[in-house]
């Protein structure tokens, strides 16, 4: 063994080592504890970059340390396959999306495998891989036969010039155009494929207080969801409509002076004036370029057209204008709106512009009934006025009774409204798991039989400039014979979201590729039952809060459809989520291409070892808080590894004679067993940077002892094998080659995990802090554990104490044991 540091040697010496011994090979053993634990599956962009590091070495210790503690820990990788970029990749090199998605999965693995995880690589699971997407298909079918996959309109954003969808990341500027060609895009209604998530809205909301999840990812999905009680009302046009609103606010009805729908609502051409008609369509075409994140941001300025039409209010019969405004959207409530403006800032904005009535329908707390500079909108203090018999009823309370009313004179009704949107899942790309259906002029829309499945990606298709789907044009893969009655079809050319399938990756790895070759049926499993049983749901899943409300509300949704098809017997995917921050670069700004500051992790792996970039990473700070690469930082890192090699590998400098007291072996015990709880404790919490800031303390206690009597005792020895176990998590390599050299010949990490004992961990004295008032004053020296009567008793004798509490009345006397007294006078 080398006198001397190397990672560059040990490293690869002990991946090789790893995956010869199959050591981190899975195995269902009934015998002990399970613990799934799962890091988000990356996509094969070609090069793991610094925030894939940031994202699993972390994650990986911890799953170490389990493993150290008895549990049988599976802890699988994958990719995230399917997408926009290799159709990209495809247009700019010429060549097919498969052929550069494999092979950045190759390279991908390669440097995967430089960071030492305990990767499951025999459970890898790849989402392009038509053994994968067979069963995405498969869970379509299933949809579809449930009523939970269905057809319908859905906007997009359209390139009238490339005639081609385009992803919102290739819509750019603020004129929003098409990155290809710099056409403006426009929405076009196209006929889509959803899934009803919906159905599941109120249990998703109510299944956030079931699981150990952020409490920020937690209000993220409530307030995706949406839910809101209210009422639905039934305005009548002149035209002959009916234009049904749902409000939150029913108490403020006769507060409504007009109406507004969205510019794509199916009324608008019906209530639209000869005379207003340029106008409307004009303001249409306008909207239909925006998307609805600029449609509905709160600063933008409040725009409309008068269609020339009008409604009835059903409580006063009043008859107030309809107009057309991008604020009001489809794809909320029913895409009509009654505006109030006493009460509702974004139709005091629009009222104010456009000379609209503003009426008061609530007073103020101070009984205010006078002009408003701005909405009035208190669900809690006024009472109702202008509003027939409902004048002087206190608004807390009043929208229940008017709903009340509503319904009793059949007039409107109780209603429950989501923010939520069905799941829309086509994708107008080739670069995904084609939907398995075809559309039949005899037989309409005909699913693709189970026992046909995979319906294969063409390996010839062409890709075309302007971003057309290939599958579009491919005869091949688009013309075909209906399952029903033979005759010509066409196969359906859209492919899924690819967060379909991230939906069930989870699943997939308990048994990739179940059922590889065979044909499959309605009534089959996905997976091993064996497996599934044993393994799922996850223990603990980690990733980027980015992906609160889609992946990670998409996945909850699946689970529960899959529970009541019968798939599975839970109600959620992961009982526990951790969220990491974000790995910065040098200057503190997020790591791009573009600013020239994006991290190659690999070169510091070449410079440092993977270890060492291991540690830099997890001692950079609060794992959920992230921060910037420090270049500099990365050597405190290294300095420390290399000191705990010497510490065990080298030789005194000076050797001390005789041995050592009993006070000497007594400091390193406690120093030892107070390292092993604090580490401990860490690594339960996430809290790496100071599990590693004790290893640190815990080896300059070695550096500082080892030329005492003490170096070589049993004393020594529990201590340098115990601080290489507990390294061993979080720096896999070091620990492994230190270990061998202490002499063991089976790998640390089939080890336990070391166990405090709390005795010898135990301070003989410590310092209780004595506050007067909440300023400190003095101290007490004590022995751990003293009474709480004896901490107070000698803290008002103190003399320090006494000249603070002099000529005042002792109120009470707070005492936290082991920590502080504080004496509270006046």
């Amino acid at each position: 063994m080398s006198s001397k540091y190397m990672p560059s040697q040990i490293e690869p010496k002990w991946q090789r080592a790893w995956e010869d011994q199959d050591l981190y090979a899975t195995v269902e053993d009934p015998n002990r504890p399970k613990w799934y634990a799962l890091t988000m599956l990356p996509y094969p962009s070609g090069d793991l970059h610094t925030g894939h590091w940031y994202a699993m070495t972390p994650s990986d210790a911890r799953a170490r340390f389990y493993r150290m503690n008895g549990y049988n820990v599976f802890f699988p990788i994958g990719f995230d396959a399917f997408g926009l970029p290799a159709e990209n990749a495809a247009i700019r090199h010429g060549v097919h999306p498969k052929e550069w998605t494999y092979a950045n999965i190759e390279r991908m693995r390669q440097q995967l495998r430089k960071m030492g995880a305990m990767w499951a690589w025999d459970r890898e699971a790849v989402s392009c891989d038509p053994e994968y997407y067979k069963w995405s298909q498969w869970f379509f079918l299933r949809f579809y036969d449930a009523g939970l996959a269905y057809r319908d309109y859905a906007p997009v954003d359209w390139c009238p010039s490339c005639n081609t969808t385009l992803a919102r990341e290739q819509v750019w500027g603020d004129d929003r155009h098409c990155e290809r060609c710099g056409t403006p895009v426009v929405k076009k209604n196209l006929n889509q494929w959803k899934f009803r998530i919906t159905n599941y809205a109120d249990e998703l909301i109510d299944g956030l207080n079931t699981i150990e999840w952020p409490e920020r990812v937690k209000a993220m999905q409530t307030n995706w969801i949406g839910r809101s009680e209210g009422a639905e009302v039934t305005f009548n046009t002149e035209a002959g409509d009916d234009l049904v609103i749902f409000t939150t606010r029913p108490d403020t009805l006769w507060g409504a002076t007009f109406m507004v729908l969205a510019p794509e609502h199916p009324a608008v051409d019906n209530v639209t004036s000869p005379e207003q008609k340029a106008a409307v369509e004009a303001y249409k075409e306008q909207a239909a370029r925006l998307d609805e994140i600029e449609r509905g941001a709160a600063d933008k300025e409040k725009t409309g057209v008068f269609t020339g039409g009008y409604a009835i209010n059903p409580v006063n019969d009043e008859r107030i204008p309809i107009w057309i405004a991008d604020y009001v959207m489809m794809g909320y409530g029913t895409g009509a709106i009654m505006a109030v403006p006493a009460h509702d800032q974004r139709d005091f904005d629009f009222a104010t512009r456009y000379g609209l009535e503003i009426r008061r329908v609530i007073t103020g707390p101070d009984g205010a009934t006078g002009p408003l500079s701005e909405a009035y909108d208190s669900k809690t203090d006024g009472v109702m006025i202008n509003s027939g018999a409902f004048d002087g009823t206190p608004v807390d309370g009043a929208a229940r009774a008017v709903t009340a009313w509503l319904e009793e004179t059949g007039r409107g009704k109780y209603a429950v409204n989501y923010r939520l949107r069905d799941w829309l899942i086509s994708r107008q790309r080739m670069w995904g798991a084609p939907i398995p259906i075809i559309y039949c002029d005899k037989c309409g829309t005909v699913p693709v039989p189970y026992e046909d499945l995979p319906v294969l990606l063409p390996d010839d298709a062409e890709f075309r400039p302007t971003g057309e789907s290939p599958l579009v044009y491919h005869e091949g893969f688009r013309n075909v014979k209906c399952p029903q009655c033979g005759g010509d079809a066409k196969r359906e050319t859209d492919t899924m979201d690819t967060f379909m399938c991230s939906s069930w990756y989870h699943y997939a790895y308990v048994c990739p590729y179940w059922k590889a070759g065979e044909k499959i049926h309605a009534g089959d499993m996905p997976w091993s039952k064996e497996s599934a049983d044993y393994w799922l749901p996850v223990d603990i899943y980690t990733g980027g809060i980015e992906h609160a409300t889609m992946h990670l509300l998409y996945t909850r949704f699946f689970t529960k459809a899959l529970r009541d098809l019968g798939i599975v017997n839970f109600d959620e995917p992961m009982l526990r989520l951790f969220n990491q921050g974000t790995i910065l670069g040098p200057d503190g700004e997020k790591m791009s291409k573009s600013r020239g500051n994006v991290v190659n992790p690999d070169d510091y792996v070449e410079r440092y070892g993977a270890d060492t970039v291991r540690g830099y990473l997890m001692f950079i700070g609060p794992w959920e808080l992230g921060g910037p690469w420090d270049p500099s930082a990365i050597e405190g890192v290294s300095r420390f590894l290399h000191r705990v090699w010497a510490v065990i590998v080298d030789a005194p400098s000076r050797p001390a004679s005789g041995d050592p007291g009993e006070e000497e072996v007594r400091n390193l015990e406690r120093k030892l067993h107070q390292t092993i709880i604090k580490v401990t404790d860490d690594m339960q919490n996430f809290r790496f940077n100071t599990a590693i800031a004790a290893l640190m303390e815990m080896n300059n206690w070695l550096v500082r002892t080892k030329d005492t009597a003490i170096y070589d005792t049993p004393a020594w020895r529990e201590a340098i094998h115990n601080i290489v176990l507990l390294m061993a998590p979080i720096f896999p390599h070091i620990s492994e080659e230190l270990w061998h050299y202490l002499g063991h010949t089976e790998s640390i990490h089939l080890q336990a995990w070391p166990q405090a004992d709390a005795e010898k961990a135990r301070e003989e004295e410590i310092a209780i802090v004595v506050q007067v008032n909440g300023k400190v004053r003095d101290k007490l020296v004590k022995a751990p554990g003293t009474a709480q009567d004896v901490l107070e008793r000698e803290a008002l004798e103190l003399p320090n104490v006494g000249k603070w509490i002099e000529g005042k009345q002792v109120r009470k006397v707070i005492v936290v044991p082991d920590k502080l007294v504080n004496i509270v006078a006046g």
